[in-house]
């Protein structure tokens, strides 16, 4: 069952859109090596701006994300691709 996810919404420098695409792209399989990540979403909104959402059964396949290779590699480029750094939330379903 999901409990917690995330939705972080990231916005591509000028021209940068496309290596910000290809960034989320090469990160699927990674992210499909990760057992406590139940479903991960990269979609484009369009204007250079994308929005990645996640789903965990729990707050530690949450943090095991957080702390996983896809979110060190985007922290790490984050200067060179994204306009706005954004602090990802995440919120308990509770339903």
């Amino acid at each position: 069952m999901v409990t917690t996810g995330l939705i972080v919404r990231l916005t591509a420098k000028a021209g940068k859109a496309d290596e910000l695409e290809g960034f989320l792209r090469g990160a699927l399989p990674l992210v499909q090596d990760e057992p406590e990540t139940v479903a991960w979403f990269a979609v484009a909104i369009g204007g250079g701006s994308y929005a990645i959402v996640d789903a965990f059964p729990h707050d530690q396949g949450r943090q095991a994300h957080l702390d996983g290779p896809v979110a060190a590699a985007l922290f790490a480029k984050a200067d060179e691709l994204l306009e706005v750094r954004r602090r990802a939330r995440s919120e308990a379903a509770g339903w």
